[in-house]
């Protein structure tokens, strides 16, 4: 990668105030591994607001999570890669042709070490919601065969919730990225995520990168509580 994640912690930045996530990440930047920009940060500070996020020197993940027409996911990703960007997503349930659009977008460019990775299934949704959408299959299986199809379209990794990490590690190897999300501590409120896994039983399973937002940016000791992370994943995590 272009930034190395010192640590696997992605930190969520879910603020729609650029003075606010610029403080947070001056705050926290030497205790994290990376921030997440999502769409509400980047609908309301665009491609300025990241640059301003960069100057941090922090690794970026840019979750926009693209699923248009491949020629339009292509001009998109072109157009990102003129960011210093560590990780770009796009939704795999956009097709092949689109993937791999985003993927020969990435390949053109001169910064040919973002990473790529796919979004397979929200960690929002449980069995039922997949089912009243349409599709009959369990989510993780649904998640291996998204993930399948993103990695024969060229891409580095997936988004997919903890549940289905071992099941991605074994079908589809060690090399391929899974950057997993719904990271909550044992007392943590759930929120809007269903498909949850704490850190250390997350990492244990094989997760390269956990993306955590309102656990931190909530707390009323924000670094402690990274600490308390950090340590809850050295100690249990298998050797």
């Amino acid at each position: 990668m272009n930034k190395i994640f010192k640590n696997p912690i992605i930190l969520a930045l879910d603020v729609n105030s650029l003075t606010k996530a610029l403080s947070i990440v001056s705050d926290l930047k030497d205790h994290i591994g990376g921030v997440k920009l999502g769409m509400e940060f980047f609908n309301s500070f665009g491609p300025d607001g990241v640059r301003k996020v960069s100057k941090f020197d922090i690794p970026i993940f840019l979750d926009l999570k693209l699923h248009d027409i491949p020629v339009t996911v292509y001009k998109t990703v072109k157009t990102l890669m003129d960011l210093d960007i560590t990780i770009i997503n796009v939704h795999s349930s956009g097709g092949k042709d689109m993937l791999e659009a985003a993927v020969k977008a990435r390949n053109e460019s001169d910064n040919k070490s973002t990473k790529l990775i796919a979004v397979t299934v929200l960690t929002s949704l449980d069995d039922k919601d997949i089912k009243e959408i349409g599709y009959k299959e369990k989510s993780e299986d649904l998640v291996l065969r998204l993930a399948s199809l993103a990695k024969e379209s060229g891409l580095d990794g997936i988004v997919c919730s903890a549940r289905e990490i071992s099941l991605i590690k074994r079908k589809l190897g060690e090399d391929f990225i899974l950057v997993v999300p719904g990271i909550r501590l044992d007392e943590d409120n759930k929120n809007d995520q269903k498909r949850i896994m704490s850190p250390k039983n997350a990492i244990d399973e094989g997760a390269d990168l956990l993306v955590i937002g309102r656990p931190i940016t909530e707390s009323n000791d924000p670094i402690n509580t990274i600490n308390k992370i950090l340590k809850n994943i050295k100690n249990d995590t298998k050797n």
